[in-house]
């Protein structure tokens, strides 16, 4: 009995910890930001499997693999409200420029959705692939998800059904109505992608053919989606000279469903308009103090970027691209088209210097990536409004460029607010092979740094507490994602450890393929995605579902 009672001790010494005190990771010596927006604290994080285990003092634990994370801040994965990953994700599952940030959720589904899709749309999708070329295995939202975990991804993945998806499937792109059965019939679509997991439905009304649905259109479409506790976001109709109306427009449909509403990167295009944020700010925290659950997400540049459709009348678009491209052709149409471009660029841009054209699918064409409008146009010795119209016609594409549009002095305002998350709005790539064929706006490869380094650092217009909780716990609870964006026992372990006296972007407007710095450590369910900066190659990303979710197997 003596023996036992010297031996046993010295046992478990040797022995070290039980069971309990056992991870398969320690993060220790942290500086803990949990996502909660309290105070950071200085603490270990105990990982089993894909599940945070324990966090606080554990000194007595021991991990399989052990992080000394002293003078590093340990926090949740960063969640990307506004992602165009779709294609760069199946090219490329590393997700490398947003791994580099921390992102380990990527939010798909920027009204356009890669499900559900008809025969007729994939046909569509095939021909107008670029320079990513892929078969198109999926048709609805839900099967594309799984495709993409099936492939392998780096990041988690989620999607919200696009209603230009839905108005495609059943309308096409003329600017009607709908009839009473193709109405139900998108509604029956919505149905089904919110069971698959769909986080809600989305619109970006800027754009052809979603701009043709009517406020009840898409109020009837966002009441189906409310019965699965879904959420409505939308980048709205208008952003610039009838911006304040455009938001009137989009809280009519909370108003009238209770629907947990967002705004897509909130934005005041064109000088005449930065003094609209005020009454903008007034008019959701207006809506917010009346019980309606409203948010808007950010990306973290004075320019943006999209198609050069957005400088072309809507009519001009109506019918699909064939219709459009021919339309262009048409000399008496370029003489009523040309004037309404020039006269966009002068109230948005200013001035056709401030267009960056950055993407082409044809090979040919690709030399001019990274000039301006203003450039090209003297290149080929047109004016600026022919130009344009021409790329599309000869690119057989919507010509991708950057809009140089919007207030410095804003983007500070807005970051401030407390209901504002983040979203890159663009692809997630990497600095090699096809990525390389075309341009891209910096912020793909620094919108999370950029926040994190020039806003919180450097200037310090929020707290890096805020910060974080608005990268991960607040789009979180707006979504209603389970067990996801926040450092708490329970909850799966997406994780990142980063120096925030380091964290940098690097990506510019004439050098955007420049990865971020600062980010040692990045995990994803559990599994080590970045290594001391690098990309480990694992892809345990996961389709991350929404509250409407019902497993049918």
């Amino acid at each position: 009995m003596r023996f036992l009672k010297v031996f046993l001790p010295v046992f478990f010494l040797i022995c070290g910890c039980t069971n309990s005190d056992r991870f398969d990771l320690l993060i220790r010596n942290g500086k803990i930001i949990d996502g909660s927006g309290s105070t950071a604290f200085t603490g270990d994080v105990g990982i089993r499997g894909d599940t945070i285990a324990a966090i606080g003092d554990l000194k007595g634990a021991r991990g399989r693999t052990e992080i000394d994370a002293q003078g590093m801040v340990v926090a949740p994965g960063f969640i990307n409200m506004l992602s165009w990953a779709v294609e760069s994700l199946i090219e490329d599952g590393r997700s490398m420029s947003d791994i580099c940030q921390g992102v380990t959720l990527e939010v798909l589904g920027e009204g356009d959705s890669w499900g559900p899709w008809s025969e007729s749309m994939k046909q569509e999708m095939k021909a107008s692939q670029g320079d990513i070329k892929y078969d198109i295995e999926w048709t609805t939202l839900g099967e594309y998800l799984e495709y993409l975990e099936n492939r392998g991804v780096s990041s988690n993945i989620a999607s919200f059904v696009g209603t230009a998806t839905l108005r495609i499937h059943q309308v096409g792109y003329d600017d009607r109505p709908p009839t009473a059965a193709e109405m139900d019939s998108m509604k029956l679509l919505v149905r089904q992608a919110m069971e698959e997991g769909a986080i809600g439905v989305s619109s970006a009304l800027e754009y052809i053919p979603a701009s043709f649905a009517s406020t009840e259109e898409l109020t009837e479409l966002c009441r189906v989606a409310a019965e699965y506790d879904g959420m409505y976001i939308s980048h709205i109709r208008n952003e610039d000279d009838t911006f304040l109306e455009a938001m009137d427009d989009f809280l009519r449909i909370p108003h009238e469903t209770g629907i947990r509403s967002e705004i897509y990167h909130l934005k005041q295009v064109g000088r005449t308009n930065w003094d609209k944020l005020d009454a903008a700010i007034a008019k959701i925290d207006s809506a917010r103090a009346a019980g309606l659950h409203i948010t808007a997400d950010m990306y973290n540049y004075p320019a943006s970027s999209t198609g050069l459709g957005i400088l072309m009348p809507e009519w001009v678009q109506e019918g699909g691209f064939e219709k459009w491209v021919n339309r262009l052709k048409d000399p008496e149409v370029r003489k009523s088209v040309g004037p309404e471009i020039i006269k966009t660029i002068m109230r948005k841009q200013g001035s056709p210097d401030r267009v960056l054209v950055i993407g082409f699918n044809t090979d040919s064409l690709k030399y001019l990536q990274g000039k301006t409008l203003s450039e090209i146009a003297s290149m080929r010795g047109k004016s600026p409004e022919e130009t344009v119209m021409d790329l599309v016609i000869d690119d057989g594409s919507n010509v991708s460029a950057v809009f140089f549009s919007m207030s410095e002095d804003n983007l500070r305002k807005q970051i401030a607010q407390p209901w504002m998350s983040f979203g890159s709005d663009g692809k997630s790539m990497a600095p090699e092979g096809v990525f390389l064929k075309s341009a891209t706006h910096p912020r793909a490869y620094g919108n999370f740094a950029r926040l994190l380094g020039k806003y919180v650092r450097d200037e310090q217009v929020i707290p890096l507490e805020e910060a974080v909780r608005r990268l991960t716990t607040l789009p979180a609870n707006n979504m209603k994602i389970e067990k996801r964006g926040a450092l708490k026992e329970g909850y799966y372990a997406d994780v990142v450890i980063f120096d925030p006296e380091k964290v940098q972007d690097h990506s510019t407007f004439k050098d955007p393929h420049q990865l971020s710095t600062g980010m040692s450590h990045v995990f994803v369910n559990g599994v080590q995605v970045l290594r001391d900066g690098e990309h480990t190659g694992a892809t345990p990303g996961r389709v991350v579902r929404g509250p409407g979710y019902k497993d049918r197997q």
